[in-house]
């Protein structure tokens, strides 16, 4: 008689893709991939269904700190563990040494945090001897936090069992977890602090990613694991509200891999979130965030809790928190926003605009002498909407790869496509002549019909003087203050909203948007706010600047034309 394994991780990717279990459409492909590769024989990483089956067996054996009882893994948390832990190679090295794990507040995260540390302090095999599972997260108080579930969890063990009680040991004061047959140890850190430095964390755990403003926890841990044959770093995290974090531009990455962009065979994803906001009305679909919802013994507790803080969250205006924390979607969560990046997107168009010979207004943000100048183009088109479009010139002082890793744009990568050019001046500082030059390049080589070119005053005397030598566009100043740039950004963002700003998801300007704060004056005009030199808006001034003669644009209209000729009649 064939012994018949129960294989739980398969299953569950089974009935996503059969929609039995609904899910978010990031974990369908997530579990798309997981069946396909099953079946890839040329693939080199395998699923080991026993493999996967005992790390679900162990977590299983945790008690749940805020009940301490015992609970039966759910179908999703199944699926997370064991494919973590189930992929591996000919010679048993794990397959994903990352994993990007996201869902709504209150489904289980600490579980699987806590399993995922004590599975590795107390049977990982990754080094043998002297692993280091580091918790990290934004405070040592929030770090301390998971690492206290770990350690509730790890004294229950203890009780049970008189093995785990002889062979770990339990430090608070410095907060450790210890195994004393191996030497290996949970540890909980804080970005806070430079104790990252020298640690050789095999396994990193990053709690609630989206609150690291910038990347030194991850290279701090990635430094230590250069020699490691086959360490692993795991973000668990909720969405946030801050799109300028790494954990942000992660998200971006993790959703090429899914559908296809980017190709990351050691990189797993499971990210339970709403597909879209409307979903919010209909409780039906509140699963694809909320994967506990699975659980029928839970199920009307949850709902009823999320009904209310809907309600809540609408009284209060807070929809933005709520789409967030109870439908892990990320929102720009600041009344000062300019414009949502989701409403950005929904002017994204794949098609490429033919430019040649159209009429166009440009708009020009000057630089600092080590920052970005932009450019950008304004093309109406013959729906009444606007195509647009932006080019940087790039200072290289203090080096391009360090003002990559500020701005979060791959400048080098930028360079040799057709939205950026580095600047030629050996100091690094940005040229105006390279700027006046490539413009007018850029013009003839179109044939574009320039109907304006809009420039801020500020320290523009050369651009307006050489423009004005070698050619006859019309210029046009448009300072920079509230007064004037008020009404402009309002018809701007009004027209963001009504889907006609067209774009083809240029990466300067989707890095502007998501940066743009706004600021107001007595009278109710705002303008835009640079809060933190870091966060680059330049692109977006200068589409701006440019859209204040674009916005009265006279578009050919055929009918209308057509209807007041002699040639119509009845």
């Amino acid at each position: 008689m064939v012994n018949v394994i129960n294989d739980r991780t398969t299953d569950y990717a089974k009935k996503v893709v059969s929609g039995e279990i609904l899910a978010s459409r990031k974990n369908i492909l997530s579990c798309e991939r997981h069946l396909r590769d099953m079946n890839l024989k040329v693939l080199r990483y395998h699923f080991d269904v026993e493999r996967a089956n005992r790390v679900i067996k162990f977590v299983e054996l945790l008690p749940v700190p805020k009940t301490m009882e015992n609970m039966e893994l759910k179908q999703f948390q199944c699926y997370i563990i064991g494919s973590l832990f189930g992929w591996v190679d000919d010679e048993g090295n794990r397959r994903f040494t990352k994993g990007y794990i996201s869902m709504a507040r209150k489904n289980g995260k600490t579980l699987l945090l806590a399993g995922i540390a004590l599975y590795d302090l107390m049977l990982g095999q990754e080094p043998k001897f002297e692993r280091t599972v580091g918790i990290v997260s934004n405070t040592q108080k929030q770090a301390t936090l998971a690492w206290k579930d770990a350690k509730t969890q790890l004294e229950a063990l203890r009780v049970k069992s008189k093995t785990a009680k002889q062979g770990t040991k339990i430090t608070p004061s410095v907060y450790e977890l210890t195994n004393t047959k191996d030497r290996s140890v949970i540890k909980a850190f804080s970005r806070e602090a430079d104790n990252l430095e020298g640690e050789l964390i095999s396994t990193g755990i990053i709690d609630e990613a989206h609150l690291l403003k910038d990347t030194k926890v991850y290279e701090g841990i990635r430094r230590g694991q250069t020699f490691m044959e086959n360490p692993s770093l795991y973000y668990i995290s909720t969405a946030g509200s801050d799109l300028t974090v790494p954990f942000f531009d992660e998200y971006n990455y993790i959703t090429k891999v899914l559908e296809g962009e980017e190709t990351n065979e050691r990189y797993f994803v499971f990210c339970a979130e709403q597909d879209n906001e409307n979903e919010m009305h209909n409780p039906e679909t509140w699963i694809k965030a909320n994967p506990l919802l699975e659980d029928e013994n839970m199920k009307e507790v949850l709902i009823s809790n999320l009904q209310d803080d809907i309600s809540e969250g609408v009284a209060k205006g807070e929809i933005n928190s709520l789409l967030i924390k109870s439908f892990n979607m990320w929102r720009q969560d600041s009344s000062e926003t300019y414009i949502q990046l989701s409403d950005w997107q929904k002017g994204y168009t794949d098609s490429k605009l033919d430019i040649k010979g159209r009429d166009v207004y440009v708009g020009v943000d000057l630089s600092r002498s080590e920052d970005l100048t932009a450019l950008s183009f304004i093309y109406p088109t013959s729906d009444e909407s606007y195509h647009v479009d932006t080019h940087v010139f790039v200072g290289t002082k203090g080096s391009i790869q360090e003002k990559s890793k500020r701005d979060k744009i791959n400048y080098e990568k930028l360079v040799n496509t057709d939205n950026a050019t580095l600047t030629t001046a050996e100091s690094g500082i940005i040229d105006p002549e390279q700027v006046v030059s490539w413009l007018i390049d850029f013009i003839n080589d179109n044939q574009l019909n320039v109907k304006a070119i809009c420039y801020d005053p500020w320290e523009s005397s050369y651009f307006v003087t050489k423009m004005e030598k070698e050619t006859d566009h019309p210029l046009i100043e448009v300072p920079q203050n509230y007064r004037n740039l008020g009404p402009i950004l309002k018809q701007f963002r009004l027209d963001v909203f009504e889907k006609r700003i067209k774009h083809n998801n240029n990466p300067n300007l989707n890095l502007a948007i998501s940066n743009a704060i706004t600021k107001m004056d007595n009278n109710n005009n705002m303008i835009l706010d640079k809060k933190i030199n870091r966060q680059k808006i330049d692109a977006l001034v200068s589409l701006v600047t440019g859209y204040s003669q674009a916005m009265n644009h006279k578009f050919d209209r055929e009918f209308e034309k057509f209807i007041l000729s002699d040639d119509f009649g009845f």
